[in-house]
């Protein structure tokens, strides 16, 4: 195996998307080698993508991280084709808020209380 690996063979080394990587990278938990431009290619040295792919707990964090970033795109995606301009952690506030308000109504129907009986 070689001493360093691009970004498609650390993404098949540690079981995540090639597109992930650039997203681990900005989260501080994986780290190419020497001193890259940031549009630059980036190699990441294998022994290290080795230890970190049976370290359970990184691999916790990386899937949170990935998860979280997803989460982020998704919003500030909705948000850009609604036209609102609400910041992407006041959304998830406001949708959970409109959730627990009384007199809200949600999107399950509701069964009729004759139909109960």
């Amino acid at each position: 195996m070689p001493a360093r690996a691009g970004t498609e063979e650390a993404a098949w080394i540690l079981g995540f998307a090639p597109h992930d990587i650039p997203v681990l990278v900005s989260a501080g938990l994986l780290k190419p080698l020497g001193h890259p431009p940031s549009s630059g290619t980036k190699f990441f040295a294998t022994a290290t993508l080795q230890k970190l792919r049976d370290d359970l707990n990184w691999l916790t964090r990386a899937s949170d991280a990935i998860v979280k970033h997803w989460q982020t795109q998704n919003v500030r995606k909705s948000k850009i084709q609604n036209g609102h301009s609400v910041k992407p952690h006041e959304q998830l506030l406001n949708q959970s808020a409109s959730l627990s308000k009384p007199g809200v109504e949600s999107s399950v129907s509701r069964i009729p209380p004759t139909a109960a009986k």
